[in-house]
């Protein structure tokens, strides 16, 4: 029978290999399936930026500090690249119905137009990396991908105290 730190040694091999696989995968890519989409190397975004975008598209509105807070940068840091990204148009803000002090900021609808499109040039990417798998891999790799979103949803429910199932 295994002991317990060669379980824990085993489980740590292998997520190493599957972080070294795809890393792997994506230097493997041939410019004919580019690993980064023109689309994202030509935006005049900041990384910064695009991570606000991100927090707002996941979140859904949020307030200045809350954005702060999920990136771990100062609130005046947050102010700052909101107010480019209303200068942008990709973000609004506005005040919150209970207590108009505070100040809501979320994406426009040019900003969310953005956001799905950089999510569909994801999706295309990964499809691209799909479409020779014959049906058996595909059925493995949705195996994987449920096995990811599972545990995915059981890490937010410990870390909320819910226990709220994928739709």
């Amino acid at each position: 029978m295994p002991t317990n730190n060669s379980t824990r040694q085993n489980r740590e091999n292998l997520i190493q290999h599957i972080l070294k696989l795809s890393e792997d995968i994506y230097r493997s890519l041939t410019p004919a399936t580019p690993a980064i989409p023109p689309e994202w190397l030509s935006s005049d975004l900041t990384v910064a930026q695009l991570r606000v975008l991100l927090v707002l598209y996941t979140a859904g509105p949020s307030r200045m500090s809350s954005i702060a807070s999920y990136l771990g940068i100062a609130l005046s840091t947050a102010t700052g690249i909101v107010e480019n990204l209303v200068k942008k148009k990709l973000v609004r803000r506005g005040v919150a119905s209970a207590d108009r002090r505070l100040v809501i900021c979320q994406l426009s609808v040019q900003g969310q137009e953005l956001v799905n499109r950089l999510w569909r040039l994801s999706q295309f990417q990964i499809e691209k990396l799909l479409d020779g798998l014959t049906l058996d891999q595909l059925k493995k790799a949705a195996e994987v991908a449920d096995f990811l979103l599972g545990n995915v949803v059981k890490q937010n429910a410990e870390s909320t105290g819910t226990s709220d199932q994928p739709r």
